[in-house]
């Protein structure tokens, strides 16, 4: 029995729910910037030459897969740093756990969207896409695990 239970005072969070939302959010930035920095900085520098990188299967080992751990990692630390009163909100718990990368996957889109060596087609939006999901659903589903145990 904690503290608050033995008293009767409310917990630390109990009724901001923003205030969780934002914790959960900093956090998972945070681990989103660090993870990425850390992709792109030493991760691409090493394996990622251009020899390496003119066949597909080579850019989806070498670079959307590493993209989707980075948003699986900042997808399960959101939700764990997510505040216990309002995890019990469905729809509270998922947007602290999927906004952060959500938003940056938008930002991306939007900063990249006139550089000349960045081609939107549609399979190039289909891939980041498909990694943002798969990236969401293996971090939340790692966070539910957890959850569980």
């Amino acid at each position: 029995m904690s503290y608050y239970q033995n008293y009767g005072a409310p917990a630390p969070d109990a009724g901001r729910p923003i205030f969780a939302l934002m914790k959960a959010w900093a956090a998972g930035l945070i681990v989103l910037l660090i993870a990425s920095y850390l992709q792109t900085s030493y991760f691409y520098g090493t394996f990622a030459t251009p020899e390496r990188l003119e066949s597909f299967s080579n850019v989806l080992w070498l670079i959307h897969l590493p993209n989707a751990v980075c948003i699986a990692l900042s997808v399960w630390v959101s939700a764990r740093v997510h505040a216990e009163p309002h995890r019990e909100s469905t729809v509270q718990h998922m947007s602290a756990a999927f906004v952060v990368p959500v938003a940056a996957q938008i930002v991306a889109f939007v900063l990249t969207a006139g550089l000349p060596y960045r081609d939107l087609g549609a399979l190039s939006v289909l891939m980041s896409v498909a990694v943002l999901v798969v990236g969401c659903v293996a971090g939340y589903a790692a966070e539910r695990l957890r959850e569980q145990d």
